[in-house]
């Protein structure tokens, strides 16, 4: 009787917007494919010649790997999309300081087979459509904000023509996408029940309910403690030896932490769970920013205990989340 053991495989993809470069740790295999339709499918062909790895693993890349991951979740293969900053950090760990996308493919490859980082929720493309309409929303508030800024310190009155007329243009823009993104909720009785539940928080608007359900699939799947890690706005210990170190919260998703910390803000004055909350730290002597970022954590294990058990905000959520 003979008994053969299969190799683990792990696999690190490098994500541009026309080329997907593959490496494959232990074998040392490595291929690039188009980052287009074919491409993907000839991606996870070649995944799979060997029976699947145990994990693939991209960089965050502005989008760009949505499609490469959301096919390779689809063809059921596990998937984790990190942080560009993780998986460079990792290599000069390494010792590797030279960057090539075949390098970078190798090191993502090397990252996934030593920390096997956990993988992570793809969203639908029911999500990815409401991300990129999300996405294109904070775009035109951001050019509107730029445009206005000019107008405040031009004088030549034609370019103040210009820039008034940009400024009438956008914000056309900007209602024409507001009522694009209600059609999308609309249509969808899961987003607007979910985006309800999360709304009947105090401070908690569309803006943040909207990016939570986008950019946090987990929410109400993992501990309060690993999604605050994940957003980014848990505190990180800097101690060495007897010297105790200021703590401070980096990483995690931003435009997740950004909408949060507005919504933490408003919270603050109007829910009145949060609001003691952040008068209890600031009398505590707790600086103000720090007291905000805390009512950031509290208020993300609010909206996870509620996402997990389905129901609406109530006291108790806000005592034991």
């Amino acid at each position: 009787m003979s008994t053969t053991t299969v190799e683990e495989r792990y696999a690190g993809v490098d994500v541009s917007k026309a080329r997907l470069d593959v490496a494959v740790r232990p074998t040392g295999e490595r291929y690039s494919v188009t980052n287009e339709p074919e491409g993907i499918n000839t991606l996870i062909e070649r995944l799979g010649e060997a029976g699947p790895p145990q994990l693939v693993v991209l960089e965050a890349t502005g989008g760009f790997e949505r499609p490469a991951a959301a096919a390779i979740v689809a063809s059921g293969i596990a998937v984790a999309v990190v942080n560009p900053r993780q998986a460079r950090d990792f290599a000069k760990a390494t010792g590797t300081l030279a960057k090539t996308d075949k390098i970078d493919a190798n090191v993502l490859a090397r990252f996934a087979e030593a920390l096997k980082p956990e993988p992570r929720t793809i969203p639908s493309e029911e999500a990815l459509l409401l991300g990129e309409i999300l996405g294109r929303r904070r775009q035109l508030i951001s050019m509107l904000v730029a445009e206005n800024n000019r107008l405040s310190v031009i004088v030549s009155a034609p370019v103040k023509r210009r820039i008034r007329a940009h400024v009438r243009w956008l914000e056309k823009e900007l209602s024409r996408t507001d009522l694009e993104l209600e059609k999308v909720l609309e249509a969808s009785p899961i987003w607007r029940e979910n985006e309800a539940l999360l709304r009947s928080v105090p401070g908690v608007g569309p803006t943040l309910a909207r990016t939570l359900l986008v950019e946090l699939p987990e929410l109400g799947t993992l501990t309060h403690k690993r999604l605050s890690a994940l957003v980014g706005v848990a505190p990180f210990n800097r101690d060495s030896g007897k010297i105790r170190g200021k703590r401070e919260v980096w990483g995690g998703r931003a435009k997740v932490r950004t909408a949060l910390y507005m919504s933490a803000m408003v919270a603050s004055k109007h829910n009145p769970i949060i609001r003691e909350f952040y008068e209890r730290l600031v009398e505590a002597g707790k600086p103000k920013k720090v007291a905000l970022v805390a009512c950031m954590r509290k208020l993300l294990a609010i909206l996870n205990a509620m996402m997990r058990d389905r129901r609406p905000w109530r006291f108790t959520h806000a005592l034991t989340p």
